[in-house]
């Protein structure tokens, strides 16, 4: 087939890769001047790093080299990103800097028509293709509220972006800076900036948990949520094997555990000294996202250097004749010259029509995806790192392998009625496992492993026993999947 793969991040480059390997042409469109998706030079911000550790982060068949760190910063994965189309001869599928526009699909021909811009041109291009993969990822478009005041604020001078706009200290050089959120990238730009502003504060709605990248400066978390018993201590979907034991007669075991570690985080970090904890349940961790520590930043809370504003929002931005100010719910009025949101992203695909958008998600804008990748009665169309993880490049490189196999006629769709069962019960329990914080049905954290399983069942290729076992007890290594596309290819050949 002729394949447009919408998106150049680790979804789109590894489909790519895939897809040529079973021999189908590839079309890449990237609306980005580099590849690389999340990690674009475009949308860095300082200090920002993994939170994966480097050896779980790689591509199945590509390792990192080995003198990047243990935690590769966001420039590192770029170029690995780079690096990994140039080795598998990408490179001349991939059109950079060129954007999406439409994608419209002809019912009677069974084809797609790609409208496209490329930045700095006045023309259109416009293509056909046999198949449709979008990847432009979960984290495509910033969301940044509009708050009362804001268009004052921003002609005295102020300044309102989210985290993925902030790409250089200079920016926040002697200003009063405030940070909204309390996630990763919040956390990772306001010990970024908090040396060089003239003040830093974090606006935090609600506390969540944080792990050090070394429980008792010691253990890498890695052992801890980067395994099997990691994703086997929160209770999944459907629970088999000794997972029934852990939610079952065995739960005290697993509560004394994750008590443990909550003890050792409240501990290591100082959390009731500084006023900082949580005040949930340490499982809450796994409800939405599974933040890291930033290196230094509960010091610089110590120190007084970010001044965390917790339980609070800001209800109006303020230009007065004193200065710029945010007013917060808390009643208080804070100094503020530049506003900085780590307040997530909008789930949508603009270039997708109304009409199909409304066969792929549902009254809530939840994304109905089976097995978090096709649309259900949407031909010829499929959606890859819809599901964002621990392990977000298995992910998507186990998808590919997955939709190539339904595209070959390999693995046969349960039918519609069954598909769509199926969605109905996972959008249900991610609703009351996450309070609602499942991104539109795209989150899937901390179940990594749990998914890409199924993806090998249904294909008929399930890892073998030996690997699951050290997988439960070692972080997973993603050269054991390596081997899914030869057996895949060798199937085809015969």
């Amino acid at each position: 087939m002729n394949v447009a793969i919408v998106g150049a991040g680790f979804a789109g480059l590894s489909t790519a890769k895939i897809f040529m390997a079973f021999g189908h042409r590839v079309t890449v469109f990237e609306k980005e001047a580099d590849v690389g998706g999340v990690w674009s030079a475009s949308r860095r911000y300082p200090g920002l790093t993994t939170q994966n550790v480097r050896s779980t982060y790689a591509l199945s068949d590509f390792p990192y080299p080995a003198d990047y760190p243990e935690w590769p910063s966001g420039e590192q994965v770029q170029t690995y990103l780079a690096s990994y189309a140039r080795h598998f001869g990408l490179d001349p599928h991939i059109h950079l800097s060129t954007e999406v526009t439409q994608a419209r699909f002809n019912e009677t021909a069974q084809k797609w028509t790609i409208e496209t811009q490329a930045n700095n041109s006045p023309s259109q291009g416009s293509r056909s293709f046999d198949y449709l993969v979008v990847c432009n990822g979960i984290f495509s478009q910033p969301m940044v509220p509009d708050y009362p005041g804001n268009a004052e604020f921003i002609t005295a001078g102020g300044r309102v972006c989210h985290t993925s706009q902030l790409h250089d200290y200079a920016e926040a050089k002697d200003k009063h800076v405030l940070i909204v959120g309390y996630g990763k990238s919040s956390c990772d730009v306001a010990q970024a900036v908090c040396e060089h502003a003239a003040s830093t504060r974090v606006v935090a709605r609600h506390l969540i948990w944080k792990v050090p990248k070394m429980l008792m400066n010691v253990l890498n978390y890695k052992y801890l949520l980067l395994t099997r018993m990691g994703e086997g201590l929160f209770k999944y979907i459907h629970l088999k094997g000794f997972e029934k034991f852990l939610h079952g007669i065995g739960k005290p075991v697993r509560n004394s555990m994750l008590g443990q570690v909550q003890w050792v985080v409240t501990r290591q970090c100082k959390l009731k000294e500084l006023d900082l904890h949580p005040q949930t349940p340490f499982e809450t961790i796994a409800r939405s996202t599974v933040s890291l520590v930033t290196d230094g930043f509960f010091e610089n809370v110590a120190a007084g250097r970010i001044k965390v504003m917790k339980n609070a929002q800001i209800r109006r931005l303020l230009a007065r004749a004193d200065g710029k100010f945010a007013e917060l719910s808390s009643n208080e009025t804070v100094p503020a010259d530049l506003v900085v949101c780590g307040t997530g992203w909008n789930q949508s695909v603009p270039f997708l029509p109304q009409e199909v958008m409304a066969r792929v998600t549902d009254s809530q804008g939840n994304f109905r995806l089976y097995r978090s990748m096709i649309p259900v009665n949407v031909p010829r169309l499929a959606f890859n790192g819809y599901n964002s993880s621990f392990f977000s490049q298995l992910n998507c490189e186990i998808g590919a392998l997955w939709i190539a196999d339904v595209i070959g006629g390999g693995l046969k769709l349960p039918p519609a009625i069954r598909q769509n069962e199926t969605i109905t019960e996972r959008l249900a329990w991610m609703q009351e496992r996450t309070d609602g914080k499942h991104s539109k049905g795209t989150n899937i954290i901390p179940f990594s492993l749990h998914h890409i399983d199924e993806l090998l069942q249904d294909m008929q290729m399930p890892l073998a026993a030996l690997t699951r076992f050290k997988q439960w007890l070692l972080p997973t290594n993603p050269a054991d999947y390596a081997p899914a596309l030869h057996t895949l290819l060798a199937r085809y050949s015969k």
